[in-house]
């Protein structure tokens, strides 16, 4: 069914969880709430009205915040039997009273539908039925307000990051290459806490940055351990949450100290040229997979490969071992996918573009901006350069 057909008369569409976790069910209601709840829509007299079931504590609040026509509580609903002193599953029963009471048969619920709450329906005798893209395209279609949020959260982000790259550049080596910075010594850990600090006193959540030096950058996800050192590069990864809207930033840049080798130099080229490649074709009704394989193109015409390395490929295979992006909003990591199988592309999505070559014998080199898909291209929200050396 789609996300935008009329509801038959004795059809309702159910959200349900727990909003402050629960991206979809907070993009609906705007509501942020740490307890269960539901919002239930309804075909009323040719149109669609929204009851919010929620704590009793929280109702007020919510009258006068959220995105909802009615206010409940899991009391106004209690079947006979009695609600459980279980807070969620009193919800579920509420629920599922709720819609026996309105002559509901069928209930169409999104992805995020917790098992609890279609138990509770089933058992009153409601069918239950999944629309897994029921709040996709409509998240994905981000409006002003929410580009403008996103546009705050990547300026924060370019902030940390141009921090934490300087860090790297600025510091002192010792004679072994371990890098140093008010005397001791300059680790991933050291540099992640710095990170959150800086975000923390911004306004933002940060989790747990990528800051992965020399031979742990191969791996892409490596969160990075240990001593930096000169010479080496730094693939730092910053994917901060404002405390706020909500909305994630997402930005990768790529830091040497010292001497930067010519082989490491062409990697970096390389990344440069394929994120460009990709932007170029990065617009609406343009696929996915289309971005992916720009990316591709453009990093195999330097002479990289494609994909994970064999168990017998030698430490000097160099590749892009992942897809080119992903979509982000409420989620670092929200459809679209920039890879294999992509969807198009519509007005509003904000997606990352960030290739990246991984070799064991010298490490990583990953450089990633955030854009915003127009009619015809995307407008590009990172202002920082991408260079290696930061001074």
């Amino acid at each position: 069914m789609s996300p935008s057909a009329a509801l038959a008369s004795t059809d309702a569409r159910v959200l349900a969880g727990i909003p402050a976790i629960n991206c979809t069910f907070y993009w609906r209601v705007r509501f942020l709430v740490g307890d269960p709840a539901a919002l239930i829509e309804l075909p009323v007299d040719g149109r669609t009205e929204s009851l919010f079931i929620l704590r009793d504590i929280e109702m007020e609040r919510a009258r006068r915040h959220a995105r909802a026509d009615q206010v409940h509580c899991p009391a106004d609903f209690a079947p006979e039997g009695g609600l459980s002193g279980d807070r969620e599953t009193a919800t579920a029963q509420a629920v599922a009273e709720c819609l026996r009471r309105r002559g509901v048969r069928r209930a169409i619920a999104d992805r995020t539908l917790p098992l609890l709450f279609a138990h509770e329906m089933q058992k009153a005798g409601i069918a239950v039925e999944c629309d897994p893209e029921w709040g996709v395209l409509q998240r994905r279609c981000k409006d002003e307000q929410e580009i403008q949020w996103l546009q705050e959260s990547q300026q924060a982000t370019e902030a940390a990051m141009q921090m934490a790259c300087e860090t790297v550049c600025r510091a002192q080596a010792r004679t072994d290459g371990v890098l140093l910075v008010d005397g001791q010594p300059l680790t991933s850990e050291r540099l992640r806490a710095a990170v959150d600090v800086f975000l923390l006193q911004r306004g933002y959540t940060n989790p747990t940055s990528i800051i992965a030096g020399g031979p742990q950058g191969a791996d892409c996800h490596d969160l990075g351990s240990g001593e930096l050192r000169t010479e080496q590069p730094v693939i730092i990864d910053v994917f901060p949450r404002n405390r706020t809207t909500l909305y994630y930033g997402d930005c990768t840049r790529t830091a040497v100290h010292g001497q930067v080798s010519d082989e490491l130099r062409r990697m970096h080229a390389a990344v440069v040229a394929a994120k460009a490649a990709a932007i170029a074709v990065c617009r609406a009704g343009v696929t996915g997979e289309a971005v992916h394989e720009a990316t591709k193109t453009a990093i195999t015409a330097q002479g990289y490969a494609v994909g994970l390395p064999g168990p017998a490929a030698p430490d000097t295979y160099c590749a892009i071992t992942h897809g080119t992006g992903h979509g982000i909003g409420l989620d670092v990591h929200e459809p679209p996918l920039l890879d294999h199988g992509g969807p198009e592309l519509v007005m509003g999505d904000a997606v990352t573009v960030e290739p990246g070559l991984y070799c064991k014998a010298i490490g990583g080199v990953r450089v990633e901006d955030m854009v915003i898909v127009t009619r015809d291209g995307c407008r590009n929200l990172n202002r920082l350069p991408e260079g290696l050396q930061w001074r």
